[in-house]
């Protein structure tokens, strides 16, 4: 039987390719011609592949805790890699505060799943945003634009139209590991598809490329909670 999987085709793509979101789900992106039974031959070609894909042990595992809990003090939250004591503070104020810890408004604590998730979206939008504009200059490539979206299976990607779209959770994660994460999706607009001559550019330009694709498979469940 063949493995289930979702054609995605594309008149801008030259190759087929073969991803395995976060989610499980098997996605064959073609270029907009391509037969049928040419994808079912190429997808029957990697089933071993995709087999040990989908079975990856931490990849898929389900989280600890369930999202959306409760803020209460003494709790801890990622930002950049480290942790920070959390506490929730009486004030008037509707912002959140950080200052080497995050003080929440007693006020947002029951707003439960967006109380950080904004506070992170706008810290991505100023930290990672910039570093997206350095990296393509070191590269040589030029992107159509950059943006920060929600997206619990992929930490980042690279469109037909040259757009670099990158998950806000990975303003959780260690600056080297959002530095792999842009150089790995800006190299595909030097190569597309994860050939050699692409992780010879990715390791190039990102030298701890195995140090952080080890801390995204042991932390990535981590960065999908809320908290």
């Amino acid at each position: 039987m063949d493995p289930a999987y979702t054609i995605k085709r594309s008149p801008k793509r030259k190759k087929l390719t073969i991803t395995v979101e976060r989610d499980r789900s098997v996605v064959v992106h073609v270029p907009e011609s391509t037969p049928e039974e040419t994808i079912r031959e190429v997808v029957e070609s990697k089933r071993q592949w995709i087999y040990e894909k989908t079975r990856h042990a931490q990849k898929y595992q389900e989280r600890p805790h369930p999202p959306g809990k409760e803020l209460v003090s003494g709790e801890a939250a990622l930002y950049l890699g480290r942790e920070y004591r959390v506490e929730v503070i009486p004030t008037d104020s509707t912002e959140i505060r950080f200052e080497r810890r995050f003080f929440i408004p007693a006020s947002l604590v029951g707003e439960r799943r967006s109380v950080l998730r904004n506070w992170y979206v706008n810290r991505a939008r100023e930290r990672i945003l910039p570093k997206v504009k350095s990296i393509a200059v070191m590269l040589g490539v030029e992107f159509t634009s950059a943006k920060i979206v929600d997206n619990r299976f992929r930490w980042g990607s690279c469109t037909v139209k040259n757009n670099v779209n990158l998950n806000w959770r990975l303003i959780k994660a260690p600056m080297f590991v959002i530095d792999y994460v842009i150089v790995h999706e800006l190299a595909h607009l030097l190569e597309a598809n994860h050939t050699p001559r692409f992780w010879n550019i990715v390791r190039t330009h990102a030298p701890k490329m195995e140090k952080a694709r080890s801390w995204l498979r042991e932390n990535g469940q981590v960065l999908e909670q809320d908290i």
